[in-house]
């Protein structure tokens, strides 16, 4: 259960303009080990073999990868998801960025966030990490996961289909002048937009990152409560699909 935004939350690391995140740390590994219940998995083949009957792709985050650009204040926004060969270089930099690595705590030799990537591209697909792609220039990360099936669900009334995001920033330059804000309220736009049966996006900042908690709230996320985590106290904030036209 990663971070949120190197400015800087699955109950993971992170937290918005560290919004290092995605988590409690809902460290990938915890994340990605969580069972389905055979309930849900059974449901979830019968996606797969029936989709036209169920509505359901057989894709946890309702394939991530063909989801369109967001035209945003600060430029055309694009979720990519990770590509090992090409990206880990990059994403290991802005992991070993001192700002980010207090709340991601990956930093190290880039097989440690190798290791972290993999676990996601190599799982199940309920947690996809990308890069977040301003006017063509990659700029942030993001993980984008199923919170209701994320470790963290064990801390929060969670619902089916809730959505969690942990994002850093990248640059140094990028932080501190209201970007964070801005992805945040796309993201959570292309979430509600693409996922019709997600009815929340989550997300779990420190509750110590009040820059993290700040961007949130002004990307028109609710402050719904404090919760304890493995790795810290989080802030559980919440963006309901009912309010986004209201906060």
């Amino acid at each position: 259960m990663p971070p949120t935004e190197a400015h800087p939350g699955t109950a993971g690391p992170p937290d918005a303009d560290h919004v290092a995140h995605p988590s409690a740390d809902p460290s990938a590994d915890d994340t990605l080990d969580l069972h389905l219940p055979e309930e849900l998995a059974a449901l979830l083949a019968l996606g797969e073999q029936h989709p036209g009957d169920t509505g359901d792709t057989g894709d946890l985050l309702d394939d991530l990868a063909d989801w369109r650009p967001a035209a945003t204040p600060a430029g055309r926004f694009q979720l990519v998801p990770v590509r090992l060969d090409r990206d880990l270089p990059l994403v290991a930099r802005w992991m070993n960025d001192p700002a980010v690595a207090a709340f991601w705590e990956l930093q190290g030799p880039d097989s440690v966030t190798a290791d972290h990537l993999r676990a996601q591209l190599h799982g199940d697909g309920r947690s996809v990490p990308c890069l977040g792609v301003l006017d063509s220039t990659p700029m942030s990360y993001f993980e984008i996961y199923r919170a209701d099936l994320d470790p963290l669900a064990r801390h929060y009334p969670a619902r089916p289909h809730d959505t969690g995001i942990h994002l850093l920033i990248g640059g140094a330059a990028d932080r501190g002048r209201g970007l964070g804000t801005t992805l945040l309220r796309a993201v959570a736009d292309l979430v509600l937009d693409h996922r019709p049966r997600c009815t929340r996006v989550i997300a779990e900042p420190d509750l110590r990152n009040t820059p993290s908690v700040s961007a949130f709230l002004a990307a028109g996320f609710r402050l719904s409560a404090e919760i304890d985590l493995p790795d810290k106290r989080a802030a559980l904030m919440i963006r309901d699909r009912a309010l986004r036209h209201v906060l």
